[in-house]
């Protein structure tokens, strides 16, 4: 189905000179704008602190646009956008100034803030008389903890109702992501395999070769845990363990997303493993150690890795292991979910060459090179019986011949026209937190791994005998 045009709203970017809307939220705007994808009425209003004029916001964002636009710049088309952009300084009155420039009654507003910022803002949003007709984006972290996560749910509610709340985790905006439900409801193939009879277990890895960078000061008050674990990952495991909905809906799909999560057991501070990346060399550069990075405490006891064994407690999965893992500053940057199924109960093929089976595995990557792969084994040709490993493999950009959208564009055209399929709901984010409580009241103790590896080698006492599916394959 096509994306419709969403109704006449405003848009406001509150922290609109930040790294975020610079790097993805101004683009994802300009790439809407090219696909008719904006309100054909309203306008694009940054907020920040700066003293700037309208020209001023212009500049920035063509910078941002010709920077970091997937489809590079088209002058008709950012003609079009320049015409919409507004800025309003937040210093003194700055929201009552925000309240008198928005046109329309109906409008987003995005916060691109530090989680700290987010109640103040919310109650001034409140103060202005702009809570009405106003849906709000929350990115995350969503809270610090259970009670962070109950009290900013409650300071948010005392302004806006839930229906126009939309929690933003843009791991849900990837188009694998999203075809994650297609491919699994869509084809009984598989579907027929999905439980605890046919999978043996299930990893899920986030990893990235880049470091903190900046963020030094952010990270020691987060780490991978609540910056990764508990959002991205708690997502992606949802909707690749969760029941089918009763209809594709949004209220429906989030409900067995929150039921999914609430049967899981909360982890166990013994099935943790927490790193923290040493100097070392990526792609042949050599990089500093985390607590070498700026912001950081030269003694910091924050995870820059997590691995984590959990399972779920319920008919489909009892006796399927889970395993998810993320860390920065790692051989490859990669996204990717690793369903392992069981092997044959028996290998008649004893009597041959063929001394033991290859697990049978389904890879979905979700970046980079977005695809799904099948891996089975065959008879090599030739008078012996011995086998080969071989593999399927689905790729988007060979089969469709185009880039995926940025999975901003997505989640901002979504919440223009109200649709919470891709957002995550209250109960989501509360069961997340009382998942990993334990693990922050009693977190393990930090070990080093060296930066451009595949993470402690501890992390492999988790999943012994077996090994972690490698970053490289």
């Amino acid at each position: 189905m096509a994306l419709s045009t969403p109704p006449d709203q405003d848009i406001v970017v509150i922290g609109a000179t930040g790294d975020l809307a610079t790097r993805r939220l101004l683009p994802a705007f300009y790439n809407l704008e090219r696909e008719n994808l904006l309100p054909q009425r309203g306008n694009i209003v940054g907020f920040a602190l700066n003293d700037w004029t309208d020209q001023d916001f212009r500049v920035h964002a063509l910078k941002a646009v010709s920077f970091h636009s997937r489809t590079g710049l088209d002058e008709r088309i950012w003609d079009r956008l320049s015409a919409r952009l507004r800025f309003v300084a937040g210093n003194g009155d700055g929201l009552a100034d925000l309240r008198r420039v928005l046109d329309l009654d109906r409008r987003l507003v995005y916060l691109s803030v530090p989680p700290s910022s987010v109640p103040t803002i919310v109650q001034g949003l409140g103060g202005v008389d702009l809570a009405d007709g106003t849906s709000l984006v929350v990115e995350k972290p969503f809270g610090h903890d259970l009670p962070s996560a109950q009290q900013l749910n409650h300071t948010i509610h005392e302004v806006f109702p839930e229906e126009r709340v939309f929690r933003i985790d843009h791991y849900l905006g990837k188009e694998t992501v999203q075809n994650l439900l297609v491919f699994r409801f869509a084809n009984p193939l598989f579907e027929r395999e999905w439980n605890n009879d046919g999978i043996h277990r299930i990893e899920i890895t986030v990893a990235e070769t880049e470091g903190v960078g900046r963020r030094g000061r952010f990270y020691e008050e987060t780490g991978a845990l609540r910056d990764i674990v508990q959002n991205h990952l708690f997502q992606l495991l949802a909707l690749i363990a969760m029941e089918a909905p009763v209809r594709m809906t949004p209220e429906a799909i989030r409900a067995e997303k929150a039921k999914l999560l609430a049967a899981a057991r909360p982890i166990d501070p013994a099935d943790v493993i927490r790193g923290q990346y040493t100097a070392g060399s990526i792609d042949g550069s050599t990089v500093a150690g985390y607590r070498e990075e700026e912001g950081v405490n030269p003694d910091s006891a924050t995870e820059t890795y997590t691995a984590l064994r959990m399972n779920i407690d319920s008919w489909r999965w009892g006796g399927t292991h889970f395993y998810l893992r993320t860390g920065k500053r790692l051989a490859r940057r990669e996204t990717r979910i690793v369903i392992v199924f069981r092997d044959a109960p028996l290998n008649f093929f004893e009597t041959t060459e063929v001394k033991r089976l290859v697990s049978q595995k389904l890879h979905i990557r979700i970046q980079p090179n977005e695809g799904i792969s099948l891996t089975f084994v065959l008879k090599e040709p030739g008078p012996v019986v011995t086998t080969q490993k071989v593999e399927m493999d689905f790729s988007y950009g060979e089969s469709f011949k185009l880039t995926p959208p940025e999975s901003y564009e997505r989640l901002l055209h979504d919440a223009m026209v109200g649709d919470h399929t891709l957002f995550i709901s209250e109960p989501e984010v509360v069961r997340g937190w009382e998942v990993v409580t334990p693990v922050l009241e009693a977190p393990p103790p930090i070990v080093p791994y060296t930066a451009g590896s595949l993470g402690p080698a501890e992390a492999n006492e988790l999943i012994a005998p077996r090994l972690w599916h490698a970053l490289e394959d």
